[in-house]
């Protein structure tokens, strides 16, 4: 099982079976002691058209960089180069970052808790049944309704159930264990979550803004636009996705900006 260690020369993540860091070219010998390193450090370069990863919050140390200069760097608890042991909500191989005809993309590697992406403030993206979001704290999943008015049982007897209002949608507040808590729906099928004001409140969550984000039904589809909040809405990836730079990313309880070389 593999672990890593921040190198005490620029303070990169170096795997424990690597004997030199990949960002400065310090070595190390047996028992993971740093050796003597003659070369003098000036920085980390990063190739033209590559790109690096900055850490904004999470688990690692806040403002790391991670250069991706190979063709690929996977990101995970205990395998890869891009490396975050002590956050337990990462796989240990949770998502690989790699190029592809000089373009950079991201695939979530089947992991439990998923990899977000955060869309562009003012845009519209489509929400596939069973799809999750994560705005401020709160992780989402969307649940497509079909709510005829027939409920005849297999003896010929209705059930008796609430007035059809025409839901197309709920939204199902995912907590601990992935289990749904609250479920919300409105007859406009129309949702708006914010911290006031809004028709799914969370008072009590400062990363959320007052107007957060909204969800609504359009063209016999769910979408979701970001309505210029500060910290950003993140859609779950389900397949893979190009990255461009200023690109947000959140995985486990990592959250990073992708820098990219022009």
């Amino acid at each position: 099982m593999s672990s890593a260690r921040l190198c005490s020369n620029c303070k990169a993540v170096v795997p424990d079976e690597h004997f030199y860091c990949g960002r400065c070219g310090a070595s190390y010998g047996d028992g993971s002691r740093e050796q003597a390193n003659e070369t003098l450090f000036f920085g980390a370069m990063q190739a033209p058209g590559r790109a690096k990863l900055i850490l904004i919050a999470g688990e690692g140390l806040e403002g790391l960089s991670y250069h991706l200069n190979s063709t690929k760097h996977v990101a995970g608890r205990e395998s890869g180069v891009i490396l975050f042991p002590d956050d337990e909500y990462l796989d240990d191989e949770h998502a690989t970052f790699f190029y592809k005809s000089n373009k950079l993309y991201l695939r979530d590697e089947d992991s439990l808790n998923g990899t977000f992406l955060q869309i562009d403030s003012e845009d519209t993206r489509t929400l596939n049944d069973g799809e999750e979001f994560i705005v401020g704290r709160q992780r989402f999943r969307v649940e497509y309704l079909d709510c005829s008015d027939d409920h005849v049982m297999d003896d010929g007897t209705m059930m008796y159930v609430s007035p059809v209002k025409g839901y197309r949608f709920r939204l199902l507040h995912i907590v601990e264990g992935r289990k749904p808590a609250a479920a919300f729906c409105n007859a406009d099928n129309s949702l708006t979550i914010g911290r006031e004001g809004a028709d799914v409140l969370f008072a009590n969550d400062r990363h959320i803004s007052r107007n957060h984000a909204r969800v609504e039904w359009k063209d016999d589809r769910v979408v979701i636009t970001d309505l210029g909040s500060k910290n950003g809405t993140f859609v779950r990836l389900d397949d893979i996705e190009s990255l461009q730079h200023g690109d947000y990313v959140f995985m486990g309880s990592e959250l990073v900006r992708i820098e990219i070389n022009v």
